[in-house]
């Protein structure tokens, strides 16, 4: 496993998650429970978020020849990812956010890369894409979404597209059920797979609105996620308790609610009963546009 490299000490990062728990579009109680558990004893004056710290995962990937960077976003627990052909230095990155551009293209200008295309694997609703910020500052690249999503790009996507970067590429497998754009990508040799808000680490993403359905999501992971391989790494969009990666097998054999059955999922979630996600009257409107609304 990666470690998580942060100038904030453990029991700040705990503080933090509490913070953004009653915001988050997937977080579960548990996560609650666990944040305001670890936070006992901090002093009320401790502002966990004054350093804005960000964290990064530097696990090498299995694919030869393919350079892989995990990278995270603190105030929306969003993971974004930064994929490579070490040869040729052509780079996509995967859901990218707004307050990290800065982050994100220098560590492209540091490891000489060509960022060719910025993805999003739908149209979230927790925070603002960088995409479309990106694509004025990095001549040529183009922008990428579901074509279900209802938003600009310069790509619209669907079932089978191939998303190329040298002698790598990602396929589009469309996993509706959170929104009905949502799309998980998944690398040449099925080694890896993004899955955006549809399949968490142990969880799954919320279905109580922007389209959202359980039994579509339910039949999405078990048709698109859960036949991969069983050591294909699963690398979601989200994560609020510190965890990087899974495995398809993993999550077919203890994820809470997708080892149920389908009525019993779609109980659960219908009966979750989560605040709306703090940024969605802003971060919606701005994604239908590539992140661009007000900017």
């Amino acid at each position: 496993m990666c470690s998580i490299l942060t100038k904030v000490r453990p029991i700040h990062r705990a503080v933090a998650l509490s913070l953004r728990l009653g915001a988050s579009s997937e977080c579960s109680r548990y996560a609650a429970t666990q944040s305001r558990r670890l936070s006992r004893g901090v002093n009320s004056v401790v502002d966990p978020l004054r350093i804005n710290a960000r964290f990064y995962c530097s696990r090498t990937a299995k694919t030869e020849g393919l350079l892989f960077r995990q990278l995270f976003e603190v105030e929306s627990c969003t993971y974004t990812y930064l994929l490579a052909d070490t040869k040729t230095k052509e780079a996509i990155i995967i859901d990218p956010v707004l307050e990290t551009i800065d982050r994100d293209l220098n560590l492209v200008m540091e490891l000489g890369l060509k960022l060719t295309l910025a993805v999003n694997t739908h149209c979230h609703a927790d925070h603002i894409t960088s995409s479309g910020l990106m694509k004025k500052r990095v001549s040529g690249l183009k922008s990428a979404i579901s074509k279900w999503s209802g938003a600009s790009a310069d790509i619209l996507l669907s079932e089978g597209d191939k998303l190329a970067f040298g002698k790598h590429y990602l396929t589009v497998r469309e996993t509706p059920g959170h929104t009905d754009g949502c799309t998980t990508f998944v690398s040449a040799d099925e080694s890896m797979v993004f899955t955006g808000d549809s399949l968490l680490i142990r969880g799954c993403g919320r279905t109580d609105f922007q389209q959202g359905c359980a039994k579509c999501l339910y039949d999405s992971i078990h048709d698109k996620i859960f036949t991969l391989p069983d050591n294909c790494l699963i690398y979601p969009a989200h994560d609020y308790l510190g965890q990087t990666v899974s495995t398809v097998s993993e999550e077919r054999k203890f994820n809470p609610r997708l080892t149920k059955s389908k009525d019993e999922f779609v109980e659960i979630m219908n009966n979750l009963n989560l605040p709306k996600p703090f940024k969605i009257d802003i971060s919606v409107p701005a994604n239908l546009v590539c992140g661009l609304h007000g900017l």
